[in-house]
């Protein structure tokens, strides 16, 4: 991946020097810190704003998952982690806001302090702070939790914390990160949200073996009860040391919460109608508008809820694994685009619920679609001009657009069109190449739902001449075959914040799409991307920013890695009475860990 820093001019790294040592001169230690601009909350704020101080404590929280585990370690490539153990277990130095793009306020540190320049971090570690077993939270912990991450963690740990060149103990309750050569502006905030390891527990053993044995950490739960691949079981600690904390009031409320595992979606909304679990996140136009209309909603026990978030749609799309060599084609991916009849999905499956994917940050002010390039877009893709589909640098990307009659004959001209250009012909109804090889691969999907839709792509893709088989795996296979990389296509959903930083290389970098365990499941390596990412990074006004992402909005959308399938405006909740919200929604929509239990 090239280097923002190592390609700055020499007068610019003059300019760099001064900041630098400008920065350290000025560094206050702070209660907060913003990616951009300044944090919300003002020093000794009460609490979130979408958190209810008085919500009461007690009682049990019972979710849903599907699938199995054979693991309780979220933090290894290694197995499949059983949900919760990060969110309730392990805290970080920071605790985020979710009111703002990126705010991060004092959680395990009571203060953060970094230069203008950002190109070190210090943290300051509270002296009441503890691990579960009441041993006290030391700077060699945090020393240790960077090492062990960055040597045995997954990609995306050993990709930031490797970006710590140098580790200093000013005092005794103080550490001290300086980044290296290729640190970015977000690398603070990333240093801030990193999970923090007990040494006296896991120095010696293997950190990359998966594990059934009951994790500690620091945070307001701990793992009461495993049973392997159906149940993970989390009890408040009673002597958590930071529920007084402002970052913390309102919210880590239940007594308890359980996971219950279920084969399938089908089964755990069965489970759910049997008041089996407490609170079902809905994803299925069909389902949330025929069928909740059992006993329970119709009596008032059950309540359907929606809230609007304010964040992008993120990118929902059946993926183009280009590794594989029936994809590497630019226009056979436009092509196979075409075949998908969106209009007629959303009408016939989706009850004309959704709206369609046009870009991967739809919904936002940092999405291209719509929006011609601006000056400071164009200067950032200038280098990379070929990288970019001029129909969308004018414009942003616009997706086809069928009649809904299910029919899609334009549209399927345009592909048929497209795949002759790039040396494929249609033969007794079949799309073959020069060597008489038919035009086909495998769609892998992990339920039904997903199984549905691939299967009304697929028929879409025949009448093109295409042939897509459809394979519904277990979710152990099928995680492990996405992990590795071992499929012609899947169906994935990248989630989009407002303020996307050094995730996006997880998502789209060329070192990413060699590593197993990142989220390119496209393969993309491609520099104008890694240079828009690096624009990204070091970004120092929102400004700069946006049109930063816009950009690498256009180089993603003009690669044709996916096919944009479609996001749901709102996010659909059904909770049974007795779990209560607070009556503000947070920037992101709803959080669970807002809600409380009234048994």
């Amino acid at each position: 991946m090239r280097r923002f820093w190592a390609k700055m001019s020499a007068t610019g790294a003059v300019f760099a020097a001064i900041l630098v040592a400008g920065g350290a001169a000025i560094a206050q230690p702070q209660h907060a810190i913003a990616m951009h601009g300044s944090p919300l909350y003002k020093p000794g704020f009460s609490h979130f704003s979408y958190a209810d101080p008085d919500a009461p404590k007690g009682g049990t929280l019972k979710l849903a998952a599907i699938g199995s585990f054979d693991s309780v370690n979220p933090m290894i490539v290694r197995g499949t982690a059983g949900l919760g153990a990060r969110e309730h277990v392990f805290e970080s130095l920071m605790a985020r806001s979710y009111d703002e793009p990126f705010s991060l306020y004092g959680l395990i540190a009571e203060s953060i302090e970094t230069p203008d320049d950002r190109s070190w971090v210090a943290f300051t570690l509270r002296p009441e702070a503890k691990f579960s077993d009441g041993t006290p939270i030391t700077v060699e912990d945090v020393i240790f939790s960077i090492e062990t991450l960055r040597e045995k963690g997954r990609p995306n740990h050993r990709y930031y914390y490797s970006k710590v060149e140098k580790i200093e103990r000013p005092d005794a309750r103080t550490i001290k990160l300086i980044f290296g050569e290729e640190r970015d502006r977000e690398m603070p905030l990333i240093m801030g949200l990193m999970p923090i390891l007990p040494k006296h527990i896991y120095e010696g053993k293997d950190f990359e073996k998966t594990t059934l044995e009951p994790m500690v950490g620091s945070g307001p739960y701990v793992m009461s009860e495993i049973k392997p691949g159906t149940r993970i079981t989390y009890k408040r600690d009673p002597d958590y040391w930071g529920k007084d904390l402002a970052v913390n009031r309102g919210l880590n409320n239940p007594d308890e919460i359980v996971y219950d595992y279920f084969r399938d979606t089908n089964a755990s909304f069965e489970a759910f109608k049997a008041g089996l679990y407490d609170a079902r996140p809905e994803s299925d136009p069909a389902r949330w508008v025929a069928g909740f209309d059992f006993t329970a909603v119709q009596k008032g026990d059950v309540r359907k809820l929606a809230f609007k978030p304010q964040t992008p749609s993120g990118m929902r799309a059946f993926v183009f694994n280009t590794r594989r060599p029936v994809f590497q084609e630019k226009k056979v991916r436009e092509a196979l685009i075409y075949a998908f009849d969106f209009e007629w999905v959303n009408k016939n499956l989706f009850y004309g619920a959704y709206e369609r994917v046009q870009s991967y940050y739809d919904g936002s002010e940092l999405s291209s679609h719509g929006r011609p390039a601006s000056e400071k877009e164009k200067a950032l893709l200038a280098p990379y001009m070929d990288a970019v589909d001029p129909a969308i640098l004018a414009n942003g990307y616009q997706a086809p657009v069928s009649d809904g009659s299910g029919r899609n004959r334009e549209n399927r001209r345009k592909a048929i069109m497209l795949l002759q250009d790039a040396g494929w012909t249609l033969q007794d109804g079949q799309m073959k190449n020069a060597a008489g090889e038919p035009l086909s691969f495998e769609i892998l999907v992990s339920s039904p739902d997903d199984e549905r839709l691939a299967l009304n792509y697929a028929q879409s893709l025949k009448g093109i001449g295409v042939a897509a088989n459809v394979r519904n795996v277990d979710s152990t296979q099928y995680e492990q075959r996405r992990q590795t990389y071992d499929f012609d296509m899947i169906l994935n959903f990248w989630y989009a914040s407002l303020s996307p930083g050094n995730e996006q290389s997880f998502y789209w970098g060329s070192e990413a799409a060699r590593t197993d365990g990142s989220r390119n499941y496209m393969g993309a390596e491609n520099p104008a991307i890694d240079a828009m990412i690096e624009a990204v990074l070091a970004a120092r006004s929102r400004e700069d920013f946006v049109a930063a992402i816009r950009a690498l909005d256009r180089v993603l959308l003009s690669g044709y890695y996916v096919v944009p399938l479609y996001y749901q405006p709102e996010q659909w909740v059904a909770l049974w009475d007795k779990v209560k919200v607070p009556e503000k929604t947070s920037l992101y929509g709803y959080r669970s860990d807002a809600w409380w239990v009234s048994e």
